[in-house]
């Protein structure tokens, strides 16, 4: 199967390169090799191509940043989107693209499924709904939704600074880490999302919304106590801070857990967050 795969060289762009040359026909597109805001350069580049397959993993991810560039944001969040839309119906390709817990407004007690009702309360996330909206107007497109990314070396050398690797780093390196101590998430160890993501596309489930995260959810400040105790680090260090004591220029969903259910029943089973955190240690380490 040829693959198309925009955004190649992100965090996840690299790990779905990675788990699809395995076994399949990969090009890889980094935005200096196309400007997924140029519909007609999107066109060509996937009529050129003729993938059977385009794994979208390019987006503006600058949550607090997006304030200033609605305009860029809603380009490459959504716009773009919609020239990946048309260009794959004009191969007949199958689309992959990925959403964010930030289309939640976080006033919930439970892990969203995928009917909830969004609300999303900034910018960023506002983009990514619009980017959902379009994706699913592609008559075969996986919307995978996703949070809380971690894990992933870039080729050039250096590793990608998501939060929890911040978290990692303070605590292998005895500095402090200040972590919510109310704020629900489910990680998404991006080796696992490439793998599901691969399986979906060879196995061709119902086309649709799923939530691709590991299974289970948590607050930061017990993943923290999680990564402590896998490094066998005094946790000590950890500072648990509470949501509404940070000034943050854009509101986070406060309890952002999502549920990997449906996903599950369409066969695809994703592992724990706390599997996935001591695997990606263990790799981190080796």
């Amino acid at each position: 199967m040829k693959i198309l795969v925009t955004g190649a060289q992100g965090q996840l762009g690299i790990a779905i390169g990675r788990e699809f040359r395995r076994a399949h026909d990969v090009v890889g597109l980094s935005f200096r090799d196309l400007d997924i805001t140029d519909h007609a350069a999107v066109l060509r580049a996937v009529e050129r191509e003729r993938p059977a397959a385009i794994i979208n993993c390019a987006a503006f991810n600058d949550v607090d940043g997006a304030e200033d560039h609605a305009l860029t944001v809603l380009e490459v969040n959504a716009f773009a989107v919609r020239s990946l839309v048309r260009a794959a119906g004009r191969v007949g390709a199958t689309l992959v693209h990925y959403s964010s817990d930030f289309v939640f407004d976080g006033e919930t007690d439970r892990p969203y499924v995928e009917d909830d009702r969004p609300n999303p309360r900034s910018t960023y996330g506002a983009s990514k709904l619009v980017g959902d909206w379009f994706a699913l107007e592609c008559d075969r497109a996986y919307l995978l939704r996703v949070e809380s990314l971690f894990g992933g070396v870039a080729e050039e050398g250096f590793r990608h600074q998501s939060s929890i690797d911040r978290i990692i780093e303070a605590i292998a390196g005895g500095r402090e880490a200040r972590v919510f101590v109310d704020r629900v998430v489910s990680p998404s160890y991006v080796v696992d999302l490439a793998a599901v993501t691969r399986r979906v596309l060879e196995r061709a489930p119902a086309p649709g919304l799923y939530h691709a995260v590991n299974s289970g959810h948590t607050t930061w400040y017990e993943l923290g106590r999680e990564i402590a105790r896998l490094l066998g680090s005094d946790e000590a260090r950890l500072v648990p801070v509470p949501v509404a004591d940070v000034k943050l220029r854009v509101d986070r969903p406060k309890f952002a857990a999502l549920s990997n259910a449906k996903l599950a029943a369409a066969g695809f089973a994703m592992p724990t967050w706390q599997d996935a955190l001591a695997r990606y240690l263990s790799r981190a380490s080796s």
